[in-house]
């Protein structure tokens, strides 16, 4: 199980560490902000301090996926399960509330929750047989 945990932990990292890139390194190239929805180069420009640090709250949130599965699969569990459940719990809340936020957005949360649910479900599954 721990394998598992691991890999789709990684792959919710992965995927918020590329959201991280476009946010607060790529926002205003064409290609990014039209993936966002942005308008225009000058909105791209106007909510670039916002994507940056919006960026950096994926990115950390990436790297707690990470560190809690490497600690849950290393022994320590309770700490490992705590670090890891709360960062994809995080992630997955954050693609919920993206649901919320209008239209158009479904696809966007999916790509975003997909793989922190799939690590909450195991954590959770984890869990009850280790009790």
């Amino acid at each position: 199980m721990v394998i598992l945990i691991t890999i789709a932990a990684t792959l919710s990292a992965a995927m918020h560490v590329l959201i991280f890139y476009w946010e607060s390194l790529a926002w205003t190239r064409p290609a990014v902000w039209k993936r966002f929805g942005l308008a225009s180069a000058d909105d791209a420009e106007t909510t670039r301090v916002l994507a940056y640090n919006q960026g950096f709250y994926n990115l950390f949130l990436a790297i707690g996926a990470l560190i809690g599965s490497i600690i849950y699969g290393l022994g320590s569990t309770e700490a490992g399960f705590a670090l890891g459940l709360f960062a994809v719990a995080c992630m997955f809340a954050a693609a919920v509330v993206l649901v919320t936020s209008g239209k158009g957005r479904v696809r966007a949360a999916l790509v975003q929750g997909f793989f922190p649910l799939v690590t909450i479900v195991l954590y959770l599954v984890s869990w009850m047989v280790e009790r």
